[in-house]
């Protein structure tokens, strides 16, 4: 729909998105009303429905897609430029930062539990999230094989797929029991398999 919309609609969506997932994120997928929503946003009931005619579950949709787009978001620049030993140290660093801050309760997670994870919309999220975090990871892995910092007999996409693994593992644990050090480990691990692999290298030792 937001590619029907005029400039000023689609800020306007893009408003109520931004707010709803204020509200969401302070009280919790389950509690938070379309009432406390419109308030926060400053908006009628009709024009909420105007911009999400299928009510809450659109909106639930639209801010796990705003979710979705913040996980990438927030691990930039980082992400974006993986091309050097500290680069990849600091990129570690604001993922483990992200989501000790975030502690147990996952936004994008509680949402996809009240609309469904097998929804078509919702699982083209995860979907989407995933394999664009995955390419990231790969470009990155590829940057240092153009500069002979990893061996290049290392499969690019499978390695970034073993770390987006890791990171999501630890995450889940981390949820689980507070404790952020499988999350850490998974990360560090991941990273120094790729120094051992450095070019000339048949394995790791």
């Amino acid at each position: 729909m937001s590619q029907t919309l005029t400039a000023k609609g689609r800020a306007t969506r893009a408003r109520i998105i931004e707010g709803a997932a204020e509200v969401l994120r302070e009280q919790g997928v389950a509690a938070a009303r379309l009432d406390d929503i419109r308030d926060r946003t400053a908006t009628s009931k009709s024009q909420l429905f105007h911009y999400f005619p299928g009510g809450k579950d659109d909106l639930l949709l639209a801010v796990a897609q705003y979710e979705a787009d913040r996980v990438l978001e927030d691990q930039q620049p980082h992400l974006g430029r993986l091309d050097s030993w500290e680069s990849w140290k600091q990129w570690r660093d604001v993922v483990v930062e992200r989501y000790e801050q975030q502690g147990d309760h996952c936004p994008l997670g509680a949402l996809f539990l009240q609309v469904g994870r097998s929804t078509p919309g919702a699982r083209a999220i995860v979907t989407a999230l995933m394999r664009q975090w995955q390419e990231a990871l790969a470009d990155g892995v590829r940057a240092m094989q153009d500069q002979g910092m990893t061996s290049s007999r290392l499969d690019a996409d499978r390695t970034a797929a073993a770390l987006l693994a890791g990171v999501q593992g630890g995450v889940t644990i981390m949820m689980s029991t507070g404790d952020s050090s499988h999350l850490r480990a998974a990360l560090d691990t991941g990273i120094e398999l790729l120094r051992f692999h450095a070019a000339g290298e048949v394995s790791a030792p």
